[in-house]
């Protein structure tokens, strides 16, 4: 079996599948030697690929050369786009593209200035060049394609795969077209030196040139040449192949030479051959020999109504208007313009478009020549086709998938394998346009694909960017690390030893610091608690009572000792107490603190004061006032030692056996008190009595607003008030006569008050019951400190009285600890309250008595009661109504009772 270099030898060709013999019409314009058009005015020098591959060498206004490059390329698909003649750069804008859309391009507008002024051509001696050289010059001579394709004739140089054949495209099939015709008959000797240089680029074994058998003169003009060419003489042949449209596309000639059948997708170098028009290899060799830039090409100019038909060397950029003109041919708005030949040109919308590289045929037909366009009709799937189809596909399908804008499934029936030779169409019963179809389908695929890459690129880009990201945060990471090394290897070891010595100081500090927080001691913990509470107001509740337990057994030590005035104790202790309660405590807890501050009244006026005590025991009632119409600071710091108290278990046990301890104590230093008692103290008991009952009304008006139980409370409490208030009037009768008999009266009193008391907590729940506890310890305290000094002076018994709210205070502060902190608290404050009742025991009942005002018996009735009105309206807030309405009350009861006391002394 022969070889395939032996069968191209021989001649051997093979048969083209498919194709069609349309009328030839090539005498128009093959008849006449090439000539040449007047240069026009204007050219339009589309630059497509600027932005993308390639850059303008040129601004508005610029004046160039003939042959001079507008562009500087950017990428190895770069086309160079030189000047046609001499003149300026008008413009560079968007103008309509030489194209079957017309879409509009960017375009420098050259306005020449006729002189055709050309630059210094670079002549080589194709000898003196090295295949690098030559590829350069071909690149910068911005050579294409002359058969159509318009593809960079430098990529095809330089293939990556080993070339054997080397086929030389003189076929030309087109109808109508003779540009290679009439230059093989003239420049048949320039062809062949192009083909050399190509021999030489690609060192093929062998090169055919191919041509149809309808040019017998070219085929004559070429083998002239031929026999005078320097290639070797078994390596190149001239093979004359059989007309047929269109055995002159690449892949169809490959074919009918070789046999061989370029696979889908794939380009003919991965066979081992390449493939060149007659035209490219002219203007190769105008571009390595001459140095002449591709700024012209022979153009066939024909058709029916054409006047002047023929071949013409024209610029590049011409405008076609001009072409037509010079040709004799006067353009109307029905003439056809067609680029390229009748089957695989287009129709231009436009004639005002320039002359492109590709465009080889400026074809206008006559009416007899061309049939009107058709209207187009169904299929009806006689498969002529399928027949006629070079590349062997399956036009109806492509056609149906192709309308239907399925192109997906166009390509799956390989569509970019159509050439766009329109055989097809031209045998097409139906009329219908299959090649504008398949250009549609192909521009939608292609923008689709562009899209594709686009994205591709975009995330190309972005993973390169996080890389970047990556890196440069790591180099900053190992500088960072590289500049810590370093400092420390250049650190001394005095300095090293000194960082050290400081990180040990530190920790040895904070280790000092908490075994000091664990071995201070619980009283002065809590004090410092206290502390941060006063200073830090929205401090937890308990580290706020324990601060208020503070202030009050630090106040009640210094009253004992006689160094701090009782009226700012009391109010110390109350301001205390105001702040170490919450804003938010509730209606209860201001019903218990009225409750307590009752009881204390109640206590202090059982406890028979003399005459000369009276102020002192207005200072009390004063004072109780005060913190009844206060602010509710007062009444809800006692409802917060009430709630402490609320969680305790086995210690109230214990709180009750000290309260049973504490009433038998007081019952006995009440009856022997009740000695020094004066005659007189019947007005200042009727008007504490009167206080009492005033204060009880009042406790039982704010109860009626709370729950039932707390209702209940309160009635118990009025109840017992009245009973201790009705005792209290008989004794008084009885002072004048028997005053151990009002003693021991009093003293009932107390402990029948004391038994209400205990009996009413018993029936509440477990809170109430340590409040009436509290209280009632309280009372006993206070009964004990009266016996031992009957006769102090006013601030002497502002200060009992305080010391009794302060005991009931610390009363209950020591039933709500409810842990070993508490009990150690409580621990402490009983210690405090034990000094100050030794203290207190041992002043000399004389010791105030020089400081002792005027008492209530010096002075009327009415002015007594007038002076302690003022002070418990003082002490009430001006915008606390509710307070406002109970002292208002009291000042009422306290009128009465004078009133009753003098009726009850003239009677006597």
């Amino acid at each position: 079996m022969l070889t395939l270099l032996e069968q191209l030898d021989k001649g051997t060709q093979w048969r083209l599948t498919g194709g069609i013999h349309p009328p030839q019409m090539k005498h128009l314009s093959n008849s006449s030697p090439i000539g040449r058009l007047p240069l026009a005015s204007e050219f339009l020098l589309p630059v497509p690929q600027v932005g993308d591959s390639a850059v303008l060498e040129v601004k508005v206004g610029d004046r160039v050369l003939k042959g001079q490059a507008l562009t500087r390329g950017l990428s190895a698909m770069y086309l160079a786009v030189h000047a046609p003649t001499s003149g300026i750069i008008r413009a560079i804008e968007q103008r309509p593209s030489n194209h079957p859309s017309a879409l509009p391009v960017l375009t420098c507008v050259l306005e020449a200035d006729g002189q055709d002024q050309a630059i210094d051509f670079d002549q080589q001696d194709i000898a003196a060049l090295s295949r690098e050289q030559i590829l350069g010059r071909i690149r910068q001579a911005g050579i294409a394609g002359l058969g159509g394709a318009m593809f960079p004739a430098h990529i095809k140089l330089n293939p990556a795969s080993e070339i054997e054949l080397l086929l030389i495209n003189g076929v030309e099939c087109e109808p109508y077209i003779s540009a290679d015709d009439r230059l093989m008959r003239e420049h048949a000797k320039e062809i062949l030196d192009g083909i050399e240089i190509v021999h030489g680029l690609l060192n093929p074994k062998r090169v055919i040139i191919a041509i149809e058998d309808n040019k017998p003169e070219a085929v004559q003009a070429m083998q002239q040449a031929l026999d005078s060419c320097q290639l070797p003489k078994g390596s190149i042949r001239i093979t004359v192949i059989p007309t047929k449209y269109p055995s002159g596309g690449e892949k169809q000639l490959i074919q009918i030479i070789t046999g061989q059948e370029v696979p889908s997708g794939a380009i003919p170098a991965q066979l081992g051959i390449v493939v060149h028009n007659v035209g490219t290899a002219f203007a190769i060799r105008e571009a390595v020999c001459l140095g002449k830039p591709l700024i012209e090409r022979v153009v066939t100019v024909t058709g029916g109504i054409i006047p002047k038909p023929g071949n013409y060397w024209v610029p590049l950029g011409t405008p076609i208007a001009h072409i037509l003109e010079q040709s004799g041919f006067t353009a109307s708005g029905q003439d056809t313009v067609i680029i390229g030949g009748p089957m695989m040109g287009y129709t231009l919308p436009l004639i005002k478009v320039p002359l492109l590289k590709g465009s080889n045929c400026v074809l206008v037909p006559s009416a007899s020549e061309i049939s009107p366009p058709a209207e187009e009709k169904a299929c009806i799937r006689c498969g002529e086709c399928a027949q006629v189809c070079p590349a062997s596909l399956l036009p109806q399908q492509l056609y149906w998938h192709s309308k239907a804008e399925e192109y997906d499934k166009a390509s799956a029936y390989n569509l970019r394998d159509c050439i766009e030779c329109g055989c097809c169409s031209y045998v097409c019963p139906s009329d219908i346009p299959l090649v504008e179809y398949y250009r549609i389908a192909k521009a939608a695929i292609k923008h689709s694909h562009e899209e594709k890459q686009l994205a591709e690129q975009a995330k190309q880009r972005f993973d390169a960017r996080l890389k970047r990201l990556e890196a440069e945060k790591l180099a900053r990471e190992a500088k960072a690390k590289a500049a810590a090394d370093k400092r420390r290897a250049a650190m001394g070891s005095g300095e090293k030893d000194a960082v050290a010595e400081a990180m040990a100081r530190i920790k040895a500090k904070k280790a000092a610091e908490a075994s000091v927080a664990a071995t201070e001691s619980p009283v002065e913990k809590a004090a410092d608690t206290a502390d941060s509470a006063v200073i830090q107001p929205k401090a937890d509740k308990r580290k706020s009572d324990v601060a208020a337990a503070i202030a009050r057994a630090k106040a009640k030590k210094a009253a004992a000792q006689g160094t701090v005035p009782a009226k700012e104790v009391a109010d110390t202790t109350t301001n205390n107490a105001a702040e170490s309660t919450t804003p938010g405590s509730d209606k209860k807890a201001q019903i218990a603190a009225a409750i307590a501050r009752a009881k204390a009244k109640k206590a202090a006026a059982a406890s028979g004061l003399s005459e000369t005590d009276t102020g002192k025991t207005q200072d009390v009632q004063a004072r109780a006032t005060q913190a009844t119409t206060d602010d509710n600071g007062g009444e809800q710091a006692q409802t917060n030692e009430a709630s402490q108290a609320a969680g305790d278990d086995s210690k109230q046990a214990r709180i009750a056996a000290a309260v049973a301890r504490a009433k038998a104590k007081k019952a006995a230093a009440s009856s022997e008190s009740a000695e020094s008692i004066a005659a007189d103290d019947n007005d200042g008991e009727q008007t504490q009595a009167a206080e009492v009952n005033q204060s009880s009304s009042q406790a039982a008006k704010q109860a009626t607003s709370d729950d039932s139980k707390q209702a209940r409370i309160a009635a118990a409490v009025a109840k017992a008030k009245a009973k201790k208030a009705a005792a209290a009037a008989e004794s008084a009768e009885s002072i004048a006569a028997d005053d151990n008999d009002g003693e021991q009266t009093q003293a009932a009193e107390v402990n029948q008050s004391s038994s209400q008391a205990a009996k009413q907590a018993a029936g509440d729940d477990s809170k109430q019951a340590r409040i009436a506890a509290a209280v009632a310890k309280a009372k006993a305290k206070k009964a004990a400190a009266s016996k031992s000094a009957p006769a102090t002076d006013v601030e002497g018994g502002a200060a009992q009285g305080a010391e009794v709210n302060q005991v009931a205070s610390q009363a209950t502060k020591q039933a709500a600890g409810d842990d070993s902190k508490q009990a150690r608290i409580a621990a402490a404050v009983a210690k405090a309250k034990a000094k100050k009742a030794a203290a207190a025991s041992e002043q000399p009942q004389d010791n105030g008595a020089a400081n002792t005002p005027v008492s209530a018996e010096s002075r009327p009735p009415s002015e007594s009661t007038t002076a302690t009105e003022p002070t418990s309206a003082e002490s009430t807030p001006p915008d606390d109504s509710k307070q406002a309405r109970i002292a208002r009350a009291v000042a009422k009861a306290k009128q009465k009772a004078k009133e009753k006391a003098l009726s009850a002394q003239e009677k006597d």
